[in-house]
């Protein structure tokens, strides 16, 4: 009966617009959560089979949500170095869980980068969803795999440690002066043994004074602060231009050198060029002419050293090789002087702050102003970003609509960069909403006065027999 299907397409009315108030209510309740998507219900009408000729049996109206999960919401500014917003296309692999996490755990994706430091170390956003990413190697690689979810884990920036650099560069720039007198100890000295400069230092009642010492601080293997000094004393020979030199340990039981000189790291002479400037090619500190200003020093050993020189068994380091730098060395009618000294390496630090980048590579920064590099944070993607079903928390599950998702590096491959201190806002008009809840309020009023009438007529039909 036509009546009857007037009712049931004002019903349908009814339910669809139902639909897009409950829709239109979400969206507005989330104005404000972080890199929410609208929803929205569109509607589709039903047609029925007209079995009666010339009788018309309505059909009615039904809603179908549509997500917008793949529009991209306003960057904008946070005042947190935690805080992250996908720039392009992509989501966060996320977890319910930091420590623990095993394959049958389910991940889930989402755009919401409000992530922040747990108790435990762990990045885990507003809703307590755990960050992902591929852990950093030892050489400060990861293993990426494009579908591979097990390679990736919570990310945690506590549980690291401290953090130590071995000195591994030493640049000196200094001045020895060229019409310095000779010291009357030159007659009596020796590059090794009981008159030499490393002697003097570890007993000044013996030994050679120098001229000149420059004294450099080295950070050795566990973070500690060492002293090796360069020490210089004008040759009295036919060039003018050559200097004994010699590079010890202060104090001198911190190396062992396998029963040479007390503390001696090496000895040999320094020549410069008649224009003042230093000539390695002749220089011998470090062996043979022209070999490469280095300090090389064997780890320590438990039963006396097997190397020559190496770090004293009682200090318990690892192997340490330091690069010297001495071109800035010169020989000038000027008053010996230490000009600068710089190098590389720093002593035992902790945690004070948590980078990412626009690649998605966690760091660590020190107080000592080392940097660890402690995971990359992968964005997944997927061929149609508007199928994925939404669970809570702002995140969405993997659906055959969807598609298979691949995990790409932030920036590469069509996956957005990422923009570390920002957060995405939710794409969420409500210039848009409001209207949307008045037209709604209407065509929900209209579907009702379908009933209505439907029901009047209904009811005539009854009262023909009285």
């Amino acid at each position: 009966m036509s009546i009857n299907s007037a009712l049931r397409a004002g019903v349908s009315g009814l339910v669809a617009n139902s639909s897009a108030l409950a829709a239109i209510s979400d969206n507005i309740a989330n104005v404000n959560t972080t890199a929410y998507k609208r929803n929205q219900v569109n509607f589709a009408n039903v047609v029925t089979s007209q079995a009666v000729k010339g009788q018309y049996s309505a059909g009615g109206v039904q809603g179908i949500t549509r997500q917008f999960v793949s529009q991209q919401g306003l960057i904008q500014a946070s005042g947190s170095s935690t805080d992250l917003a996908i720039s392009g296309d992509g989501f966060f692999i996320v977890a319910d869980k930091g420590a623990g996490l095993t394959a049958s755990d389910a991940r889930k994706f989402t755009r919401q980068g409000s992530f922040s430091v747990d108790a435990d170390g762990y990045l885990v956003n507003d809703s307590k969803l755990y960050l992902q990413g591929w852990p950093a190697r030892a050489d400060g690689t990861f293993d990426v795999s494009p579908s591979d979810l097990t390679k990736m884990n919570s990310i945690n920036v506590k549980n690291l440690g401290a953090a130590v650099a071995p000195t591994q560069n030493i640049a000196v720039s200094a001045n020895l002066n060229k019409v310095g007198v000779v010291s009357a100890q030159e007659a009596a000295y020796t590059a090794t043994g009981a008159n030499s400069m490393a002697a003097y230092a570890d007993d000044p009642t013996g030994g050679t004074q120098p001229d000149f010492v420059i004294e450099l601080n080295v950070i050795d293997s566990a973070g500690g602060s060492r002293k090796v000094a360069m020490a210089f004393l004008k040759d009295d020979s036919m060039n003018p231009n050559q200097w004994h030199a010699e590079i010890y340990s202060v104090p001198a039981g911190d190396v062992d050198n396998g029963g040479g000189t007390p503390g001696q790291l090496a000895s040999g002479d320094v020549v410069f060029n008649a224009d003042g400037t230093i000539d390695l090619a002749s220089t011998t500190l470090f062996g043979s002419m022209g070999a490469a200003p280095r300090l090389t020093l064997a780890a320590s050993t438990a039963t006396g050293s097997a190397m020559a020189p190496a770090w004293s068994d009682a200090a318990g380091l690892a192997d340490q090789t330091i690069a010297l730098d001495l071109g800035k060395i010169t020989q000038y009618a000027s008053t010996s002087t230490v000009n600068a000294i710089s190098q590389d390496g720093a002593g035992v630090g902790n945690i004070v702050a948590i980078e990412v980048d626009e690649q998605g590579v966690v760091s660590a920064i020190y107080d000592n102003s080392q940097i660890r590099v402690v995971a990359k944070v992968g964005i997944a993607t997927f061929p149609n970003s508007d199928g994925l079903q939404p669970v809570s928390g702002n995140a969405y599950r993997p659906t055959l609509a969807a598609g298979e998702f691949t995990i790409k590096e932030a920036g590469v491959g069509g996956a957005g960069k990422i923009s570390p201190s920002s957060l995405e806002a939710s794409t969420v008009d409500l210039s848009a909403e409001f209207t949307g809840l008045i037209q709604t309020q209407k065509a929900y009023s209209a579907s009702s006065k379908i009933i209505t009438t439907a029901d009047q007529m209904l009811e005539e039909l009854i009262n023909i027999k009285r």
